[in-house]
């Protein structure tokens, strides 16, 4: 067996949430790798409570452009050197002057090109004049980071505390308290694609095998042991992943799919992002 340092168990136990022992043991049988260990101890049935990695930090905010009555959206990632700067009004104006000029101008593909678009707050001025203007009166350097454009109706949401986050959705309907009720569930649970179909198959397979091993060394009967898989599957990673099998934040008796059922809405696609990932 390979040697396993202390050091190195301390670790795995903080990121598994199980006994020593147990996390000496599945290093040991994994060579020391952390991600095959995992994958063992869940072929085991393991219930583990793996930590996400901390998210890169940084400050800004998203500018935001929406509407059911308008032709497109868009999100705009605003950055600065400061926290007590994405609270003030001038900030919050440039970064949503970004948006709205976004918005309303197809074919931008680089911020050098966006910084050109007229500004929609400040006459005679462009975006990136506006930018340096309010560079020099603030002595705060501003970077545009990430940003779309969504064409149809889109609705959208900015949250701006502990997490600094955007959405921008873009549907078929017409209740914007809908849709802005989905962009809160979207900002809240973060799903990473839209549909089941959107996963990676490979990934889907994975994790169909991880828990048929699971199943198996439970010792369920062969004539369940399918339907409980695909039980686990849909309550475990298509839950976590996907936003119209989620359940829904104001509501968790159903899934986002059937509230916008039931509201006849649809969405086509969406865009979460939060400040610093990439």
């Amino acid at each position: 067996m390979a040697e396993i340092t202390a050091e190195a168990v301390k670790r795995f136990r903080a990121r598994t949430g199980l006994p020593l022992m147990a996390c000496k043991q599945a290093l040991q049988e994994a060579g020391g790798d952390e991600e095959v260990a995992i994958q063992k101890l869940r072929e085991r049935g393991e219930k583990l409570a793996v930590k996400r990695g901390d998210r890169e930090t940084a400050f800004g905010r998203f500018g935001i452009s929406f509407g059911l009555d308008q032709p497109a959206g868009a999100i705009v990632e605003l950055k600065c050197e400061s926290a007590p700067v994405t609270q003030n009004e001038e900030f919050i104006q440039l970064a949503n002057d970004l948006a709205r000029a976004l918005a309303a101008s197809s074919g931008v593909e680089t911020s050098e090109q966006l910084l050109e678009l007229p500004s929609p707050s400040k006459e005679g001025m462009t975006l990136g004049e506006h930018k340096q203007d309010l560079f020099q009166r603030m002595g705060e350097v501003f970077n545009v980071g990430r940003f779309a454009r969504l064409e149809g109706p889109t609705a959208g949401y900015s949250h701006n505390a502990a997490t600094v986050a955007g959405v921008l959705v873009r549907v078929e309907g017409d209740d914007p308290a809908v849709a802005h009720d989905v962009c809160l569930h979207i900002a809240a649970m973060r799903p990473a694609v839209l549909s089941i179909e959107d996963l990676d198959p490979e990934v889907v397979e994975k994790e169909r095998a991880i828990l048929t091993q699971a199943v198996v060394q439970e010792g369920k009967p062969e004539h369940i042991a399918q339907k409980i898989v695909e039980g686990r599957l849909r309550s475990g990673l298509f839950a976590e992943q996907v936003l119209l099998e989620q359940p829904f934040v104001k509501e968790s008796k159903q899934t986002v799919g059937k509230f916008l059922e039931a509201n006849k809405m649809k969405v086509l696609e969406f865009i979460h992002w939060e400040l610093g990932q990439k």
